[in-house]
C-alpha cells in the first residue's frame, strides 16, 4: 500500500469524487496531511483510515456533523469502531436478505408461480435440531452470507424441483456405489463423479468455493473421512463407500479443475 496519496488517486481508491474531498477539507473533517506550496493535498494512511470511517458512517446515515464528533472524541478507538460498523452492517444486511426474499415470494405469487422453499422444506429429511446444527456449523465456516446466498439459490426452485434435485443426488449416489468394485479413478467412475459434482454445484452459491473450485471440492471430498455425518449412505454407516468417494472426487479435482 502507498504511503501518501494525491488527491485524485483518493477519490478513486474510496470512490468519491474530488470536490467531495475538497469539501471534508473546506470543512475540518478530512484534513490532508501535507499541503505543498502548490496548494496540492496530500493525505497519508491516517487519512486513508479516517475517510474510511466517514464512508462507513454515512453508510450508517450519519451526517457529516455527528461523524465528525464522533471521530473527533478522544475516546474514538477505530478497532471498536469497526466492529460497531460490523454489526451495524450485519443488521443491515439481514434485514434486506429479508426484504429481498419477501420482494422475490411476492413476485412469484403474481407471476402465479410457487411460493419459494422456507428453511424447514431446504432441510426437510433431517432432525430439526441436526439441521440447524448443520446450518450453524455451515455458517461459522464460511459465513452467515455464503449460507443465505445459497439457501436463497434454492429457495428459487419450486417444491417438485427440488425434490427431483435430491432425488439426482440420490441416483448418483446409487450409481456411484454401484462401481465400487472399480478403481477411483477408472473413466466410468470419473464419469458418475463428474455428475455428482455438477449436481454439489446446484447447491453450492458462488460464495461458497470462491475462485478455487477445486480446493472446495477437495474439502467436500476430505469430510467423507473425517466427518462421521459424511461416512452414512441411505442413512446407514458406510465407511467403505465413504473412502471410495472421497478418493474418486479428490482424483477428479485434481485432474479436472486444477
Amino acid at each position: 500500500m502507498e504511503s501518501t496519496y494525491a488527491v485524485k488517486k483518493l477519490a478513486r481508491l474510496a470512490g468519491v469524487s474530488v470536490r467531495t474531498l475538497h469539501h471534508y477539507d473546506q470543512i475540518g473533517l478530512l484534513v490532508p496531511s501535507v499541503r505543498t506550496k502548490a496548494g496540492y493535498r496530500i493525505y497519508g494512511e491516517a487519512e486513508l483510515l479516517r475517510l474510511q470511517q466517514i464512508l462507513f458512517y454515512k453508510e450508517l446515515d450519519f451526517s457529516l456533523e455527528e461523524i465528525a464528533g464522533i471521530l473527533d472524541d478522544p475516546a474514538f478507538g477505530i478497532l471498536e469502531a469497526l466492529e460497531g460498523h460490523k454489526k451495524a452492517l450485519e443488521v443491515r444486511r439481514n434485514r434486506l436478505s429479508t426484504l429481498l426474499e419477501t420482494i422475490d415470494k411476492t413476485i412469484l405469487k403474481l407471476k402465479g408461480g410457487p411460493i419459494m422453499l422456507t428453511n424447514e422444506e431446504l432441510y426437510e429429511g433431517f432432525p430439526r435440531e441436526t439441521a440447524m446444527a448443520y446450518r450453524q456449523e455451515a455458517m461459522e465456516k464460511w459465513g452467515t452470507q455464503v449460507v443465505e446466498d445459497a439457501e436463497h439459490k434454492l429457495r428459487r426452485l419450486s417444491k417438485p424441483d427440488y425434490k427431483k434435485l435430491q432425488a439426482t443426488g440420490e441416483n448418483i449416489n446409487a450409481a456411484i456405489a454401484g462401481l465400487m468394485h472399480l478403481e477411483p479413478t477408472h473413466p466410468k467412475v470419473q464419469q458418475q463423479i463428474a455428475r455428482h459434482f455438477a449436481h454439489i454445484r446446484e447447491y453450492w452459491d458462488a460464495s461458497v468455493a470462491g475462485d478455487n473450485l477445486a480446493d472446495a471440492y477437495r474439502g467436500l471430498a476430505r469430510l467423507y473421512t473425517t466427518d462421521e455425518r459424511y461416512t452414512a449412505r441411505d442413512g446407514k454407516p458406510d465407511p467403505a463407500y465413504a473412502a471410495f468417494i472421497s478418493k474418486a472426487m479428490i482424483f477428479y479435482a485434481d485432474t479436472q479443475l486444477g
